[in-house]
């Protein structure tokens, strides 16, 4: 009882000093697995003050649409936007309104619940959630609009890996200490499969 005490002081001590600190720029990145291989999810964010280089991107995202590469902001649902704002932009060229119905539904919706997590664990100052802008390059594996599809998985496995990458981009994790002890333990699981001639 006593560790979870000193656990939550030193958590809330952190986000205290967080919520004083200007947040220029961070970045970010996850993967979260689970149910079949096309469900798994792999974002990038970044984020950072709105009068910084992360507002002033995605307010140029949002006014320079792109056919097949639509920004949209994170919502809970329609008319529901959530704080920090949040853009949303795929890393796959959107091709099929099946596949549209996924991004800017199940996982349009889980970002934006990873979003408030982030914040709800304290890893985003509440403090400063009108303050900061985030912007998430989404991946969902093209073939997800070839069958059926487990919506309540892929929900949780974006969700998850919204509120890590946040977390890990609020911590600078991994750390360039680890990055240097482990740099040689480290190995690309696609640049194995090539060595292998899995590819």
């Amino acid at each position: 009882m006593a560790k979870k005490k000193a656990v939550k002081r030193t958590v809330k001590k952190e986000a205290r000093k967080l919520a004083n600190e200007r947040i220029v720029l961070r970045t970010g990145e996850s993967l979260v697995e689970g149910g079949a291989d096309n469900l798994c999810a792999e974002p990038e964010v970044l984020i950072g003050e709105l009068d910084g280089p992360v507002g002033h991107s995605i307010a140029n995202l949002m006014g320079n649409q792109v056919a097949g590469h639509s920004k949209v902001f994170a919502i809970l649902n329609s008319d529901v936007q959530v704080r920090p704002v949040t853009v949303m932009v795929s890393k796959v060229t959107v091709k099929s309104s099946k596949y549209t119905n996924i991004l800017m539904g199940t996982v349009q919706a889980a970002i934006a619940n990873g979003v408030l997590d982030a914040v709800r664990a304290g890893d985003i100052p509440k403090e400063k959630a009108n303050d900061l802008g985030i912007i998430v390059a989404v991946w969902l594996d093209p073939s997800v609009t070839e069958g059926p599809i487990d919506h309540e998985q892929l929900f949780e496995n974006h969700r998850k890996s919204i509120s890590k990458a946040l977390k890990k981009a609020m911590r600078h994790e991994p750390s360039i200490d680890w990055l240097l002890a482990n740099q040689d333990k480290v190995t690309h699981d696609f640049h194995k499969m090539g060595v292998d001639g899995q590819l």
